[in-house]
């Protein structure tokens, strides 16, 4: 064990530690696909944000290497023998979109009560400065190692994780032989559920006194929908008290209704909830599917609103669904109805709803219900699916990981298995490790998102121990 006191060199550099995170959350790095261009695979933002954070660790003296504006990386320890092990750090610039809800502008970070308030603070730009500078702090000290460290940023793990295929299609280099991602929580995430999206096609047929134009709902599939937007028509009489009567019927849901009434006696009603991680939608309030139920309550008849507000609703674990199942280690599955397009004059209209499943189940389980719905004419799966992941608690680079956390914090350590995926699982050893700490509030991919000062160098201080001791 070395006796560098971690903490005192992270609270050395807390200046320059926000000043570089600062850098990067002032990017608005949303994924556009309106502006993909063979320079800017994802659109504009994420290519920005990683070329600042290859800025800084050229800044600090390493070589970096941009893979096509797909992901970067750095390489600490390039003067040791070319068979000598790699440590992975995975980590991502990319963000969720902002949404709405927000007190302060979420690329205009600021420190309010002793918390980084901006989109990215906690997910993932805030963790990745903290563990980059673990490793800074190793570089300045000059501490010997005898594996290298693989630090790797990508810019599309909140969508297809087309940038990791990428990468790793054309960095010309081997895998890491093991690693981890800071994109999680502590003390370990060792274990992840599989993850797919599966689309439910309906067609735009639409009956009864109240007739559904269009609706939109939700930005990304991991994101639970913050609100939702419908253009309707036909007989609206009395509609403000129905909005009123369905507010007070979900008083404990906290929604709220705008709704504006055109010159064509068409009126467009949009419905807020409460945003949150896919992964744990029970933490949110699907502005989409209570939206629907409205729709189906004031006299639209319509597969798409029949699917969304009444099987889809609080259906959190796919109970209602039909695809309910638990596991005695991974626990159960969950299910995010994520994105909501229609138009009544189009063939086909989408739910993209997202599942994060046990082993013991999988996709093709799951496609086999949905495509038994009632109104549902097709169902197509997403591109990319990743199947149920787990890294042994005898793993050294398990144990190593639960030591330092153990270590620094006085707390014990113990697997976890979550719903969440991680860059982590790029790797068969690999898993994700902060940096947030039991307890804290999780505001991943909603209004407001924001870390905590004291959780950043904390995390930092970790991660610098953590190095050391996985490439002493």
């Amino acid at each position: 064990m070395t006796n560098i006191d971690f903490k005192a060199e992270v609270a050395a550099r807390k200046e320059a530690l926000i000043a570089d995170l600062f850098s990067l959350l002032e990017i608005n790095s949303e994924r556009d696909d309106s502006q993909v261009t063979p320079e800017t695979p994802f659109g504009p933002g994420p290519v920005k944000a990683l070329e600042q954070f290859l800025s800084l660790a050229a800044r600090d003296g390493y070589a970096t290497t941009n893979v096509d504006n797909y992901a970067g990386h750095f390489t600490y320890g390039d003067d040791l023998p070319d068979d000598a092990e790699v440590l992975g750090i995975f980590a991502h610039m990319d963000v969720v979109p902002a949404g709405s809800g927000w007190d302060s502008a979420p690329y205009s970070p600021e420190i309010r009560d002793g918390k980084i308030y901006a989109r990215g603070a906690s997910d993932d730009k805030g963790p990745t400065m903290a563990c980059y500078y673990g490793l800074k702090i190793l570089k300045e000290l000059n501490v010997p190692l005898t594996k290298k460290i693989r630090f790797i940023a990508g810019t599309d793990e909140e969508s297809g994780w087309g940038d990791m295929d990428y990468y790793f299609k054309h960095v010309g280099l081997p895998d890491p032989d093991f690693g981890f991602s800071p994109d999680a929580e502590f003390p370990i995430i060792n274990g992840e559920k599989g993850n797919i999206t599966e689309y439910l096609h309906v067609a735009g047929e639409n009956t009864g006194s109240v007739h559904l134009h269009s609706f939109t709902g939700g930005l990304r599939e991991n994101m639970v929908p913050e609100s939702a937007t419908a253009i309707i028509s036909g007989d609206l009489d009395g509609i403000q008290v129905k909005f009123d009567a369905f507010v007070n019927a979900h008083a404990d849901k906290n929604l709220k209704f705008e709704s504006e009434l055109a010159s064509d006696d068409k009126m467009t009603v949009i419905l807020h909830g409460r945003s949150a991680h896919g992964a744990m939608p029970e933490k949110g309030v699907n502005g989409a599917t209570y939206l629907a139920k409205f729709l189906d309550e004031i006299g639209v008849v319509s597969p798409f609103t029949k699917i969304a507000g009444t099987i889809l609703l609080e259906d959190h674990a796919g109970e209602k669904l039909g695809v309910a199942f638990e596991d005695s280690k991974m626990g159960a599955l969950s299910m995010n109805a994520g994105v909501f397009k229609f138009e009544d004059t189009a063939s086909d209209n989408t739910i993209a709803v997202n599942f994060r499943y046990p082993q013991g189940t999988d996709s093709d389980k799951i496609y086999a219900v949905l495509s038994a719905l009632a109104g549902v004419t097709a169902v197509t799966k997403s591109a990319h699916e990743h199947t149920p992941h787990y890294v042994p608690m005898e793993d050294t680079l398990v144990s190593t990981l639960l030591s330092v956390y153990e270590k620094q914090t006085g707390l014990k350590g113990h697997e976890q298995i979550i719903g969440g995926g991680t860059f982590g699982r790029l790797l068969k050893r690999g898993v994700a490790f902060g940096a947030m700490f039991p307890g804290d509030i999780d505001t991943m991919h909603q209004a407001n998102e924001f870390i905590p000062v004291d959780v950043l160098l904390r995390a930092a201080a970790i991660y610098a121990e953590a190095i050391y001791e996985l490439a002493k």
